[in-house]
């Protein structure tokens, strides 16, 4: 039996990090600093279902807020020449 064909057993945890980017981890380890339980566990398969519906938007946090910004920027400018 080759190790690719091995049943993988371990039950996983679902983290998030302060960038609300999305990982699994599995359950008997010390989760990594910076990244935090979101309280899904499972197996892999199902830990990365999860997080596939979870994780819509692939920016991390800091570039969406920063992309966000400058939209309301460029929208207050608009207004202010009068379109």
């Amino acid at each position: 039996m080759a190790w690719d064909d091995e049943e993988d057993t371990t039950t996983y945890l679902v983290v998030i990090n302060h960038e609300e980017q999305y990982s699994i981890w599995p359950d008997y380890k010390e989760i990594p600093k910076g990244w935090r339980a979101v309280g899904k566990t499972g197996k892999k398969d199902e830990c990365l279902a999860y997080v596939k519906e979870a994780w819509t938007d692939m920016r991390p946090l800091s570039l969406r807020k920063h992309m966000e910004e400058a939209e309301q920027q460029r929208q207050a400018e608009r207004e202010a020449a009068g379109h």
